[in-house]
């Protein structure tokens, strides 16, 4: 990004490399500080006209600034008193604009990029070049205030008034494709991460619609981008490894992804990826991926538009990708949660719980760690969302994708979101399907083999409770592969629904493939002595929840005693 400092709709984005502010002086004098608040007086054009007029005082909006940064600095070494001028005459007026200005910068979705280290053995400094632009930024606010009221604050709030994020970025030394894909070599690489948690985000869009399609153009083929605007995030995505290049308009989903899926070390990111996504592809309106038979490369693409600022989108391609693959070798991709239970007596047992969005994956999970009882010592979750299986020696085993999870905050008991706070991401919490990121384990755990002692679908439809098992193999796949679930608003669909194998995200496009895996691996999971079964948590229902799923807790409890 050529810019110091890159302004669109609610979004900034600050480059440390070519503007960085060490004191009051450097930042009031920065071509950036005038160009927000060129840009905050223009916006009291329409929303505070009275203000608007007062700033201007009949002269240019340039000579406004001017005159009114020339104010701001005399009151940074003298008291309102001491100075004669028409801004501080009206020195109510002045700290209505100060304030204002202040809450017009945070409403921005703050970030700062840098490709200068502190050393060649680590990447920190970024973090406390970040820190202290946010302390100064802050201690200008407060000392400016303080002048204008005359007095000082009993009461301080430590408030991220400079960025919600920032990143460390390098060039790659050495490209890892075919000459087909050369546009994106020079796209500078995210090797850290750095997020001011608890980060709250707002997006125009909060919810997915439609289903990723197929096609036999390759994306990159149509892919024109200026290399400023575009950053790539290098995912371990289970044990896969992906390249995620997003435009720097979706920034804010980018950086969301450090909570979610695993950062590739600079090393990983110089070897050929399984996959590459290209998210806000401004040639694109359509949500696509296409295999690269002769790369063996799948290739994913999202479109630039508004819908694109939901998550999901970035979070279910990237799972869509993930999933194509590993079909590819054998593997059934899972729409689940799988949890290692390690009880009192010494024993562990795995419980996978699948289900499209809504089932109650989270819900029946969370209500089993918040039960109180005597039997479980330590639930430990191996993936919230997605997995798969595959056999090892007649072996089925479950593998994850995601180190996190991207929750529905409407799902969760109302203690939940607020006890993980401190290293959340959360979107739209004011809106319907408000979602909440969290890093929920590590990458050490989701990418081992973990055996599988009890797989149930989630029926959120039912008036029926508790646990049901089959005992008829092909009555148990019928009721996998037909999918059914209510909506619960996590997408357009409305009322009860069906998806093939509850797996929107590769098996439903690749059903013949699919049907194969599934006939193997629940053979292989029956004849290992797996509980396959229906799980009833009525969430579709507009029922209270607790009963339900405190019928499922104790439905699992007794099969953990068996």
């Amino acid at each position: 990004m050529e810019e110091g400092l890159y302004l669109k709709n609610n979004l900034a984005i600050i480059n440390f490399d070519l503007t960085y502010s060490s004191n009051t002086r450097d930042l009031i004098n920065s071509i950036y500080f005038k160009k927000v608040t060129k840009k905050y007086i223009l916006y009291l054009k329409e929303e505070n006209p009275a203000l608007y007029e007062f700033l201007l005082n009949g002269n240019t909006l340039s000579d406004a600034v001017y005159e009114i940064l020339k104010t701001l600095k005399l009151l940074l070494v003298l008291s309102p008193e001491e100075v004669d001028n028409y801004y501080i005459k009206n020195k109510g007026l002045l700290l209505e604009f100060v304030e204002g200005f202040h809450d017009y910068w945070m409403s921005f979705r703050r970030f700062s990029i840098t490709k200068t280290r502190f050393s060649r053995k680590t990447g920190s400094h970024f973090v406390l070049q970040d820190s202290s632009f946010n302390s100064l930024l802050r201690s200008f606010y407060r000392d400016i205030e303080q002048s204008l009221i005359g007095d000082k604050n009993n009461v301080y709030r430590q408030v991220h008034t400079g960025t919600n994020a920032s990143i460390l970025v390098y060039q790659l030394e050495k490209f890892f494709l075919s000459d087909k894909y050369k546009k994106l070599s020079d796209i500078l690489i995210i090797e850290s991460v750095m997020l001011r948690t608890p980060m709250v985000l707002s997006t125009n869009s909060n919810k997915r619609e439609g289903m990723f399609k197929e096609t036999d153009i390759n994306p990159i083929l149509d892919f024109d981008k200026d290399k400023n605007a575009w950053f790539g995030y290098p995912a371990k995505v289970g044990n896969l490894f992906f390249m995620i290049y997003f435009h720097r308009d979706y920034i804010y989903n980018g950086v969301s992804l450090a909570n979610l899926f695993e950062l590739a070390s600079p090393k990983a990111a110089h070897s050929k990826p399984d996959g590459i996504l290209l998210f806000g592809n401004e040639k694109q309106d359509e949500n696509l991926f296409h295999y690269d038979d002769k790369e063996d490369l799948w290739v994913g693409t999202v479109g630039y538009n508004v819908k694109s600022e939901y998550f999901g989108y970035m979070k279910k391609m990237m799972l869509t990708l993930h999933n194509l693959k590993v079909m590819k070798r054998g593997w059934l991709p899972i729409h689940g949660s799988l949890v290692n239970v390690y009880l009192k007596n010494g024993e562990k047992k795995g419980l996978l719980l699948v289900g499209d969005s809504g089932a109650g994956k989270s819900e029946s999970i969370e209500t089993l760690q918040n039960f109180e009882n005597n039997i479980i010592k330590h639930i430990e979750v191996v993936f919230d969302d997605m997995g798969s299986l595959h056999i090892e020696n007649g072996i089925p085993y479950a593998q994850g994708t995601e180190i996190g999870a991207f929750l529905r905050l409407d799902d969760l008991s109302p203690g939940t979101p607020y006890e993980n706070m401190d290293r959340a991401i959360f979107f739209n919490p004011n809106k319907s399907n408000s979602r909440l990121i969290i890093k929920t384990t590590h990458y050490n755990i989701i990418s081992k083999n973990h055996r599988i002692d009890l797989i149930c679908y989630l029926n959120n439809y039912d008036e029926k409770e508790g646990i049901y098992e089959f005992e008829d193999l092909v009555e148990a796949k019928k009721v996998f592969i037909a999918g059914k679930r209510m909506s619960k608003g996590t997408t357009q669909e409305v009322g009860l629904s069906e998806t093939y194998f509850a797996n929107p995200f590769g098996p439903m496009q690749k059903k013949e493939l699919c049907d194969g895996l599934i006939d193997n691996i629940f053979a292989s999971l029956k004849s290992s002595g797996t509980f396959i079964g229906e799980i009833y948590t009525q969430l579709g229902l507009n029922k209270k929840e607790e009963g339900p799923l405190n019928v499922v807790t104790n439905s699992l409890l007794d099969f953990l005693q068996k």
